[in-house]
């Protein structure tokens, strides 16, 4: 099951996001943008390549920075859908319109905070949506789905503690050694892991994280909570008044859980149906990330622009999103990996990630499919391995 992204909302006392003017259209029901014929097709022709006339996009969240690389695709004057909270435009590849469009629906709650898996399954016009490595071996049962393409490299989730509550913890294995207890999101896979392997003892956890910053700030110190390493840092340090200091945190990637997350993935019944689409969309993608994170601010301002109109709770302000975005290229968060292109999959780590979590889910009663292997849940095959972000 995914890890539910921090639900940091008004009542926290948080800083509230600022209008961003970005010339756009909302409205209170589903809209077509009608400025995509208008267009002429550049050198990508997704149309031709078989890709449906309106590319959906199923997000996990609210909009955020991690998701700017789709965001990047979307041409000018889109259609904002405050109601379904969606944005619908022409997609673009390289500033060039690609004969279709692209609409991007948010999660978390815009969607009950139900998986990504499911809305796929409910909802046969989703072609894509974000599903971490975890979260497709426990549902491949009966929502079996496959990654194409990883926009981050690795894992954001993260534990965080206070540095001057714990001075000498290097680790949150330290925080726990001093007899912290660990607040999370009861069903995150991860812990399940990480209290399996015994590396965080299961008395010493709390399931009733809520996503607000009450609890940890109201332990002083104390506890040790679940985050995002791209956005709870700079959020408790700067926008969390009640807090206001720095935290540290170790990232579940680092603990022996190195999971894709939020991999595009697709339904696994339709890969060879868009296998066409694919051929040519994952380099569009591969490029757009790129492009993003060469120069971000475009995409932020949508982003922004989102946040404000979809009006969920959600907090978002432009100090976040700069701080996620230079933390997600320091941290290493997006990158090539172990070679030299962006989004593919490492063989040998899903293989470990697989042979780890399986053992947990079958122990929680919710099995992978019978048969599963670790072929069945990605591809590399859509991948231009020629795209790097460093390049």
């Amino acid at each position: 099951m995914r890890t539910p992204r921090s639900r940091l909302i008004l009542a926290a006392g948080l800083t509230v996001v600022s209008a961003v003017a970005l010339t756009a259209c909302s409205s209170g029901s589903s809209a077509s943008t009608g400025s995509s014929s208008d267009l002429t097709v550049g050198s990508i022709d997704l149309a031709a390549a078989g890709c449906p006339s309106t590319i959906v996009m199923q997000t996990d969240w609210n909009p955020e920075a991690e998701h700017g690389h789709w965001y990047e695709m979307v041409g000018a004057n889109p259609t904002i859908d405050s109601q379904n909270k969606t944005v619908t435009g022409p997609l673009m590849a390289g500033g060039e319109y690609t004969g279709v469009d692209i609409q991007i629906r948010a999660g978390g709650p815009a969607i009950g905070f139900q998986t990504v898996s499911s809305q796929m399954y409910t909802d046969d016009d989703i072609m894509l949506g974000y599903v971490s490595t975890d979260e497709a071996i426990q549902l491949s049962q009966d929502m079996p789905t496959k990654a194409v393409y990883t926009p981050l490299e690795i894992a954001p989730t993260m534990l965080m503690w206070d540095p001057a509550t714990y001075p000498d913890a290097t680790s949150i294995k330290d925080v726990v050694a001093d007899g912290a207890t660990v607040r999370y999101f009861e069903g995150s896979s991860y812990m399940e892991y990480l209290m399996s392997a015994g590396i965080i003892p299961r008395e010493q956890t709390d399931g009733s994280y809520d996503g607000t910053p009450a609890s940890f700030v109201a332990a002083g110190g104390k506890d040790a909570q679940q985050g995002f390493a791209s956005a709870e840092p700079y959020i408790y340090q700067n926008e969390v008044s009640s807090w206001g200091k720095p935290v540290k945190y170790t990232l579940i990637n680092d603990l022996g859980y190195p999971i894709y997350y939020g991999a595009v993935s697709v339904r696994a019944d339709k890969v060879d149906q868009y296998s066409g689409c694919l051929k040519a969309l994952v380099p569009v993608m591969q490029q757009a990330e790129v492009d993003y994170y060469a120069d971000p601010q475009p995409a932020i301002d949508l982003i922004l622009q989102l946040v404000q109109d979809y009006d969920t709770g959600w907090v978002y302000s432009q100090g976040v999103a700069d701080y996620s975005v230079k933390t997600q290229v320091n941290l290493g968060l997006v990158g090539n990996g172990t070679n030299d292109t962006v989004g593919d999959f490492d063989d040998a780590r899903i293989a470990d990630v697989f042979d780890k979590i399986v053992p947990v889910f079958d122990s929680l009663g919710t099995p992978p499919a019978d048969g599963l292997t670790v072929s069945d849940i990605y591809t590399n095959e859509f991948i231009d391995p020629s795209i790097s972000l460093t390049k």
